[in-house]
């Protein structure tokens, strides 16, 4: 049995944050019903990352939604709103990432809904708040990031702000809601109450960065220095970074450095037997490692470090990754199917329960696809 199973959860959320948080509880049993727009649904389906397309939606859209039932309805028609709020007031969570207002207008809002069904736990995403001077931006995870300064931690010393090659802001924003709407779960078990969870993009990219903005607050606001050379982490010092070897790249993480020397056959890193050294003197540390992994492949360097417990890795791609044991140890590709329709490979969830590791066949519905049965159902 899964954790979730017997919850229902409503997704009126589109693109990426909401629907995913939605997904997740569907990974660990919950029955979720996505309500769409009729005809074209969420706008996601829409939403391509690449020019790839299945079955009519993007593939970004299949790999958010899995394992869903869809409910198509008009919110401005009043008969498909009553419908509506019947299956609300039977729902557990509601999850929706309108911009501020706009739910409430429908009718909808968390007071509204709390009227309709107390013990309900509504979950909002919003880009930076549902008050102040920022409520109208348009929440989209690049525009989050920029605002946020976590483009400033990418990249070397000299480069223009950098973003993070993922969805990040959507992506921590749906992790933090899951666990907001779990914990107000647990509360109502012990209560009987529901209650309003809420996350902006905004909010969740700056607790990414707890561990920089922490510095940052209690060190004089002195702002992240990146390194020069093979920038890893802004706060770091030496070796912190990705190095270019003969054939490959090589990963070094925090390290003695001059335990790094002797291992590596590099002297000149004796220098520095003041661990100060491997901030001050940073970029002057990391060119001499630079200039020296380049002579000799990734597996000659792996062979001295490992053996010895220094922390590195080869620098995979994605090819090389799905070829490694260990890789095929985690069974982290499933397929889903739409019901008569193509399959899509795609990850799993990655939480695994009494060892239980948590796959459905499901792939993502078509729009409408079960509002006949939805409504037959619940008698609506």
């Amino acid at each position: 049995m899964k954790p979730l199973e017997g919850l229902l959860v409503l997704d009126f959320a589109q693109f990426l944050a909401g629907p995913w948080a939605a997904t997740r509880l569907a990974d660990l049993g919950a029955r979720v019903i996505k309500i769409e727009r009729p005809g074209t649904g969420d706008i996601g389906r829409q939403l391509y990352i690449s020019n790839l397309a299945l079955d009519g939606d993007s593939t970004l859209f299949h790999s958010i939604n899995r394992n869903k039932q869809s409910y198509a309805a008009d919110l401005k028609n009043p008969a498909d709103l009553a419908k509506v709020k019947q299956l609300i007031a039977r729902a557990d969570v509601l999850i929706q990432n309108f911009r501020p207002g706009v739910m409430e207008r429908i009718g909808l809002g968390p007071e509204q809904c709390a009227a309709l069904n107390p013990r309900l736990v509504y979950g909002v995403v919003t880009g930076y708040g549902r008050t102040g001077p920022w409520v109208e931006k348009p929440g989209q995870d690049l525009l989050a990031q920029s605002v946020s300064g976590l483009v400033h931690l990418n990249g070397n010393a000299g480069d223009p702000p950098l973003p993070f090659g993922l969805a990040v802001a959507d992506l921590t924003a749906s992790a933090h809601l899951v666990q907001g709407l779990l914990a107000a779960l647990v509360r109502r078990g012990v209560t009987g109450k529901g209650g309003l969870v809420e996350v902006s993009l905004l909010e969740s990219i700056l607790d990414l960065q707890f561990e920089v903005t922490t510095t940052f607050l209690n060190d004089g606001g002195r702002v992240p220095q990146r390194s020069a050379v093979n920038n890893g982490h802004a706060y770091l010092g030496a070796p912190y970074g990705i190095y270019a070897t003969a054939d490959g790249f090589l990963a070094l993480a925090m390290g003695s450095i001059t335990k790094l020397g002797e291992l590596l056959a590099l002297p000149s890193l004796a220098a520095f037997a003041d661990p100060a050294t491997w901030f001050t003197r940073r970029d002057e540390i990391k060119r001499l490692l630079a200039d020296h992994l380049k002579t000799q492949p990734t597996k000659h360097w792996l062979a001295r470090l490992e053996p010895a417990d220094y922390w590195c890795a080869e620098v995979h791609s994605w090819p090389q990754l799905w070829e490694t044991d260990a890789f095929k140890a985690l069974d982290f590709v499933q397929e889903v199917t739409r019901d008569g329709g193509p399959t899509l490979r795609t990850t799993r969830c990655p939480i695994t329960i009494d060892g239980q590791r948590f796959k459905s066949p499901r792939g993502a519905p078509r729009v409408g696809q079960h509002t006949a049965a939805i409504q037959t159902e619940f008698g609506l």
